[in-house]
């Protein structure tokens, strides 16, 4: 009986080989989906810092175009100091000292604006409005001139410009009665030992202002 176990265990052994071998094999499993990465994971899964792409820059300007800004600024800084040097050459009387009285007026403002127009366009509103008052002095004037200051550093006055300053001179010194004092004026002028051309002018210097047609 031993010989035909065996021979039965071996066929059953020769069976499970065979059926084995014969089994087909699994297919392998199909790949995963191509995965969209995006930019910036690209760039972390290099290990690249993720930074944004840097924006175009603005095209250069050329050599002949950066010679010919040069040459523009040369220019114009060439002709403002020819300016500055033809104003300073030019003598203008300086305006005389105001004390205060009408007949003052007139002429120190005219001549306090025409040194300004001539010699210190370039100064800020601060500067003429502290020069203008350094010539008013003596008199009523002077008491003017320190309440003015006071007011000034106080923030308190409305005067901003020199044109304001002149406005605020008219007014507090009687600019208003101007007519009045010329219409007197006229009716005591006289020739005098003045020539006929001499005395013409003088009346027209007084009328002017008086209202006076003639």
């Amino acid at each position: 009986m031993l010989p035909v176990r065996r021979s039965l265990e071996f066929a059953l052994d020769q069976k499970t080989e065979s059926e084995y071998e014969s089994s087909p094999s699994p297919s392998p499993s199909p790949p995963p989906p191509p995965y969209d990465m995006s930019w910036q994971q690209q760039q972390q899964q290099q290990g690249e810092p993720s930074q944004a792409p840097a924006p175009r820059q603005p095209p250069q300007p050329t050599r002949e175009e950066q010679l010919l800004a040069i040459i523009t600024t040369l220019h114009q800084q060439v002709n403002t100091m020819l300016l500055q040097q033809q104003r300073s050459r030019v003598e203008v009387a300086r305006p005389q000292v105001f004390s205060g009285k009408i007949e003052e007026v007139s002429v120190f403002i005219n001549a306090a604006r025409i040194y300004i127009r001539m010699k210190m366009t370039e100064e800020v509103a601060t500067t003429q409005v502290a020069w203008v008052l350094s010539y008013v002095q003596g008199g009523v004037a002077k008491a003017w001139k320190d309440n003015l200051i006071d007011e000034l550093s106080k923030g308190e006055s409305e005067v901003e410009t020199v044109e304001q300053l002149f406005s605020k001179i008219r007014n507090d010194f009687g600019e208003t009665s101007e007519e009045e004092r010329k219409i007197e004026q006229l009716q005591t002028i006289e020739q005098g030992g003045r020539t006929c051309d001499e005395y013409v002018q003088e009346f027209k210097k007084v009328a002017r202002g008086s209202g006076y047609e003639g």
